[in-house]
């Protein structure tokens, strides 16, 4: 599963942006499930960050959000990040020279229910 939540950060507070992010990725890191994570910038207009963390599961991603240390460093950065989805799951994956695997979807068939 993959995180992906996009900000825009205004040049004035980019360095407290830098630190409250490294910050919340250091404590997502620390926690069951975690696979991976980066903060990354856009090279055309350098007020786009994104922050990307990549999960084993949903269930671990949303047992993460209950940690103590993510709550306190994570949480408020996370409610910062633009108003769009940010969770997706993996339908299909190559690695590198790799065939292309595809999985199923996890997701309910019915969500209503």
């Amino acid at each position: 599963m993959l995180v992906l939540n996009r900000f825009s950060v205004p040049a004035e507070t980019q360095d407290d942006f830098q630190d409250r992010a490294h910050a919340a990725l250091g404590a997502l890191s620390r926690t069951p499930g975690y696979l991976a994570g980066r903060l990354t910038r856009a090279l055309e207009d350098p007020t786009g960050w994104t922050l990307v963390t990549e999960w084993e599961s949903v269930g671990a991603y949303r047992r993460a959000l209950g940690a103590f240390d993510v709550k306190v460093h994570a949480t408020p950065l996370l409610a910062l990040s633009l108003d769009e989805p940010s969770a997706f799951e993996t339908l299909a994956a190559a690695e590198p020279g790799g065939d292309v695997v595809v999985t199923a979807s996890d997701r309910a068939a019915e969500p209503w229910r």
